[in-house]
């Protein structure tokens, strides 16, 4: 008997047309295996704020793998009053955070530093010039390295707002600060990223942080492993 292909219950075009409030709704009136939907839907997010806060692949993975559990754990705290998208977000941002805090590094909130300017120089170094970058793979290595450089607190406000393309005021709302801070980190990560850089990544700014299919399988058998789910039989 030929056993039926297997896939993303995300790719599904029924389940692509169920908004996140629906599919809580669902999950809450015991149809656990949804949860999937939600896990794919915001692994690309997810991966890219923390990676931005933390630098570090592996890190930024198990803070996803935290953020679904705790979600997941807590769903009937969720009230509606943020989008769930933006409830998620803080989950990681919290998390990431915290392991900043237990690395012992330091946020600067205050006004910018003296030095900042000199990672000016730095990207005008790291690489060859954007003139020269005929291949879209080298433009995205480019934008990936370039967004590394940047202090933690500009790169997480840039890659929200301009990788993800979230709002200010749910930028603002996940980073819980100000949206006038918003506006200023975020104005002080372009100029560091140079004027001509941020112009040529454009339209490929949301290729930036990828996350591939194979870690979002990853991060979702994990996930459900740890939550005791079983996933929901799938055809194609």
């Amino acid at each position: 008997m030929t056993r039926p292909k297997v896939g993303p219950l995300d790719d599904r075009p029924e389940w692509k047309a169920l908004s996140d409030d629906e599919v809580v709704r669902r999950i809450r009136g015991g149809d656990n295996p949804l949860f999937e939907i939600l896990i794919r839907r915001y692994n690309q997010r997810l991966y890219r704020i923390a990676r931005a806060i933390l630098g570090d692949d592996a890190e930024a993975e198990d803070v996803m793998q935290h953020a679904y559990v705790e979600a997941y754990s807590h769903l009937g705290q969720f009230e509606g009053r943020a989008q769930f998208s933006t409830w998620l977000t803080k989950i990681a941002v919290y998390e990431a955070l915290a392991r900043v805090r237990r690395r012992r590094r330091e946020f600067c909130v205050g006004p910018v530093a003296e030095g900042d300017e000199d990672l000016l120089g730095t990207l005008r170094s790291a690489g060859p010039d954007p003139e020269q970058l005929t291949h879209e793979g080298e433009l995205r290595a480019l934008l990936d390295s370039a967004i590394e450089t940047l202090p933690a607190l500009y790169r997480s406000v840039f890659v929200l707002r301009e990788v993800e393309g979230m709002s200010t005021v749910d930028t603002a709302e996940c980073l819980e600060v100000s949206e006038q801070v918003v506006k200023t980190r975020l104005y002080r990560a372009r100029a560091l990223l140079r004027e001509e850089i941020f112009q040529r990544a454009g339209v490929a700014t949301s290729a930036a942080f990828s996350f591939h299919l194979s870690r979002c399988d990853r991060i979702f058998a994990a996930v459900f492993e740890t939550l005791k789910l079983e996933p929901r039989l799938r055809t194609h």
